[in-house]
């Protein structure tokens, strides 16, 4: 699994920091062309803590906002899902990232 912020991060210093209130979480991103709209998850991503998840979805968002309206007729409804996803600060997948990464461990 790829996760994206944890480059060059030893498994104490993660540790470490999710201790501290770090988050895995991913968002969402709406793309629509005339009849097809497709509302997919981007990869996940590590929050450390006090950095801000809203700002970590701002890309994806900004592509829903550009570029996922224009279906019908989900464009819109999943346009509408993938901001307020993303503004609620993404979604925390913590959780089932420590569980698979327990569940490789010998």
């Amino acid at each position: 699994m790829k996760i994206k912020g944890l480059e060059g991060l030893s498994e104490t210093e993660v540790s470490r920091a999710l201790a501290n209130g770090a988050t895995f979480v991913h968002y969402q991103y709406c793309i629509s062309i005339v009849v097809m709209t497709f509302k997919r998850p981007s990869s996940i991503f590590f929050v450390r803590p006090g950095q801000s998840r809203v700002g970590k979805g701002l890309p994806f968002t900004v592509v829903s906002l550009l570029l996922g309206w224009w279906g019908i007729p989900w464009g819109p409804i999943y346009t509408v899902q993938t901001i307020i996803n993303n503004t609620r600060g993404g979604r925390d997948v913590t959780s089932e990232v420590l569980a698979a990464a327990s569940s490789r461990q010998p």
